[in-house]
């Protein structure tokens, strides 16, 4: 098989033109997330179809086109308008009552929503059919402006190429902001907390968030 992807703990394969395979390298929720895709895509958001899954692997659709990170690498001048987009697939996400099998994150009071956890530049796929969502083995259920949250949290503080220079990292999130209705700010520290306990960070990533756990910004 070709290795087309490398994620942070699942590598990507091609299987043929329209189909790929997920592979994690610890195991995965694959049921779980598997389950939330379907579900997603009856209700008409932008996933993959998933034809089969294992314990540790997904048979997926292969999607062509460049990742918004990608984008953004190539093409800054479109920061701001790829911020509204992403803004925007939080709102129609966040439109959707979570279904009562998924796991609670950040719960609420009772009106919890379906939330990703880990919507980001590099999870979307810009498509010719439009912008898709992957990577949803983070996904739960709960209060919307944790999901904006840890976006903010995670791009900002992400050791990335594409998202080193500060102007135009702080402009993707003030226009992320711009398109997305709801206010994370009473979650962001949560979020900084949650995002610490990911065994994936950087080096780099960690310093960050413990700066910004202490209150620091920089």
């Amino acid at each position: 098989m070709e290795l087309i992807a490398r994620g942070r703990d699942a590598d990507v394969y091609a299987l043929d033109e329209s189909r790929v395979l997920r592979r994690y390298r610890n195991g995965g929720p694959t049921g779980l997330e598997a389950r939330l895709m379907r579900h997603l895509a009856a209700s008409e958001y932008p996933v993959p179809k998933v034809y089969e899954t294992t314990d540790t692997d997904m048979v997926l659709e292969r999607l062509t086109g460049p990742t918004m990170l990608e984008v953004l690498a190539g093409r800054p001048w479109r920061v701001a308008a790829l911020g509204r987009m992403l803004g925007g697939l939080h709102d129609r996400l966040h439109a959707l009552p979570a279904p009562e099998w998924l796991p609670r994150r950040f719960g609420t009071a009772g009106d919890d929503r379906v939330l990703h956890l880990d919507l980001h530049p590099g999870n979307v796929l810009l498509t010719e059919q439009g912008p898709m969502v992957i990577d949803w083995c983070n996904a739960g259920a709960g209060d919307p402006a944790a999901d904006v949250a840890m976006t903010i949290v995670t791009v900002a503080g992400a050791e990335v190429p594409q998202l080193t220079a500060r102007l135009g990292r702080s402009l993707f999130l003030r226009s992320m902001r711009k398109g997305c209705a709801t206010d994370p700010g009473g979650r962001i520290r949560e979020a900084v907390e949650a995002k610490l306990a990911d065994p994936n960070l950087t080096p780099t990533e960690a310093a960050w968030l413990r700066r910004r756990a202490g209150g620091r910004t920089d």
